[in-house]
């Protein structure tokens, strides 16, 4: 239902009866809807740390890291197009607050690990130390509006369409 491009409020009744159950099955699963929110953010936090360690330990460059970790959360929205819709936060409009606060820690977190890999970075003489946090930020608002247009697009708008010459131009 999140895949939907024109994404229409989910609520418990239309995603029941898309799965062919009652609304009472799904309760008996989840405590409630934002809890079923819960799991699919639960999903991408998982699924992206997880792929951010791997980058991590695969590259001892901070720039390689730094580069692979933005494509690869560009490449995960292509991946989930549906969960794209929860990234940016279309999917909790009217939701639980706390939600949005999650995504928000998620962002956080995300822009943790580009500043570590932009420090390694710095310490291998690309870039300025000074110039971390600023550029840890600008990355991660690239990454939140290619998903944002792609979403937005109705999923049509490669989100990692010329990505790799953007990034080096936000790197260089």
């Amino acid at each position: 239902m999140l895949e939907q491009p024109k994404g229409e409020k989910i609520t418990t009744a239309a995603l029941a009866a898309r799965l062919a159950v009652s609304e009472a099955a799904l309760y008996r699963h989840f405590a409630s809807k934002a809890q079923m929110f819960e799991g699919l953010i639960e999903f991408i936090e998982s699924s992206v740390f997880g792929l951010i360690n791997q980058i991590s330990e695969k590259h001892s460059d901070g720039l390689s890291q730094t580069r692979d970790m933005v494509g690869m959360l560009l490449n995960f929205a292509i991946s989930n197009p549906g969960m794209t819709r929860v990234l940016i936060g279309d999917a909790l409009v009217n939701e639980d607050e706390r939600l949005q606060v999650r995504m928000n820690q998620f962002y956080d977190r995300v822009e943790l690990s580009l500043k570590q890999a932009l420090r390694v970075a710095a310490s291998e003489g690309h870039g300025k130390e000074s110039e971390v946090a600023a550029r840890a930020t600008l990355l991660v608002s690239f990454v939140i509006g290619r998903w944002h247009r792609y979403a937005k697009s109705g999923f049509k708008i490669n989100p990692s369409q010329e990505a790799a010459l953007q990034i080096a131009m936000l790197l260089g």
